[in-house]
């Protein structure tokens, strides 16, 4: 019989928190699994103690995922302290191979166990199914595709499309409004990924996936960018005060991610074809008005 595989989860965020709830209660039902799931945290003290012994002794990320139960099963050990993927960089450092898991997953809700599906992004057949086999729930659906550069370029730009979103809602338009934000948010992901997914094809039937276009309209409507980008609109006030404001020590992946998507663009000169995701980066960093942020849908290319 085969050892029995470890399960490590690195970082505690919400969704972190979620998925350990997942793979903790999974493992435990599982021989092909370590019955113990360790999970790395950067420590920090809520009301007086470490994170790590409140994870530890009541089994509830108390900051980041309150009111959820963690399995016993999931211990603690403190962490340490052109485009690139961060599975690559992962890849690279410690001579492993990576899967990716993106969709619309919004951790309070997987937490709760409301149905939704997902999409692992696996080179290899047989990791595939074992990742899936680990991570999927009569509630929590996995479906497995090859083209795992793909998965997590979806999980990445849809932040930025989300940014575009949130800026709808600050500035009071309409559903409509949004409904092309996203539209054309997705074809310019699609055109982003068929550009800079080296590995082969790029099939349009994964932006039909959890990780696409179903992603793409959970964060429009719920996620924390769009959530911020809301208030920047509606108060003037900057990206990083409202970070600090809104999101409890979590941080805002859309802006950033406009700003290293925009050095892709420009070396490359394409920043012409990607309108949204421009406006995005000129609004949150380059001062440019966010009611210009229309023009930006008015004038594209598709529109031409």
């Amino acid at each position: 019989m085969a050892t029995p595989k470890k399960v490590c989860i690195i970082g505690s965020g919400n969704w972190g928190s979620a998925i350990a709830k997942i793979v903790g209660t999974n493992v435990a039902h599982n021989s092909k699994f370590d019955n113990t799931v360790t999970m790395w945290v950067f420590e920090e003290l809520v009301d007086g103690r470490k994170l790590t012994e409140i994870i530890n002794t009541d089994h509830e990320n108390v900051k980041y995922l309150p009111g959820h139960k963690l399995p016993p099963n999931v211990g603690v050990d403190e962490g340490p302290d052109g485009l690139k993927l961060i599975s690559d960089v992962i890849q690279e450092k410690l001579g492993i191979a990576m899967s990716v898991l993106m969709g619309a997953n919004i951790a309070n809700e997987v937490a709760d166990e409301k149905f939704c599906e997902t999409t692992i992004g696996c080179k290899d057949k047989e990791h595939g199914a074992l990742l899936k086999e680990l991570m999927q729930t009569s509630n929590f659906r996995v479906t497995v595709v090859e083209e795992s550069d793909v998965v997590e370029i979806c999980g990445a730009l849809k932040n930025i499309v989300a940014v575009g979103a949130g800026f709808c809602d600050g500035l009071g338009f309409g559903d409509n409004t949004k409904a092309a934000v996203i539209r054309l948010g997705l074809m310019e992901m699609i055109a982003f990924a068929r550009i800079f997914c080296t590995a082969g094809p790029v099939s349009s039937a994964t932006f039909l996936e959890s990780c696409g276009v179903a992603d793409l309209i959970t964060t429009c409507y719920g996620g924390r960018n769009r959530k911020v980008a809301e208030a920047f609109a509606k108060t003037g006030k900057s990206i990083e005060e409202l970070e600090k404001e809104i999101l409890n020590g979590q941080k805002l992946q859309g802006p950033a991610t406009a700003a290293e998507v925009h050095v892709i663009l420009k070396n490359k000169n394409l920043l012409d074809k990607f309108p949204l995701f421009n406006a995005v980066y000129q609004i949150c960093y380059q001062g440019h008005p966010v009611t210009e942020f229309i023009k930006c849908l008015q004038n594209h290319p598709e529109h031409m």
